[in-house]
């Protein structure tokens, strides 16, 4: 059988497109992880599958409540973290 180059690309880039999925799904499994851990759930936080064999998520929508409790969660984090590099 001859070596077909085309068919070795297509496998390329299809691990590279896996790849990107799994790092979408890590995110999302970490991101709601963190979010629990302050008490917050967004509703429709999924992986969107690859985008350019990158992993890709949607965050979606959530209500204004949400929106700025996400805020002050943020906020906390970042003042901590500027903190501790002081």
């Amino acid at each position: 059988m001859p070596h077909d180059p085309a068919q070795a690309e297509r496998l390329r880039y299809q691990r590279r497109q896996d790849a990107g999925y799994r790092a979408g799904e890590e995110a999302v499994t970490s991101l709601q992880a963190a979010l629990a851990l302050a008490g917050l759930t967004l509703p429709s936080l999924c992986n969107d599958g690859p985008v350019g064999c990158r992993g890709f998520v949607r965050l979606g929508g959530c209500s204004v409540d949400l929106a700025n409790q996400l805020a002050e969660v943020i906020a906390a984090g970042a003042h901590a973290l500027q903190e501790q590099r002081s």
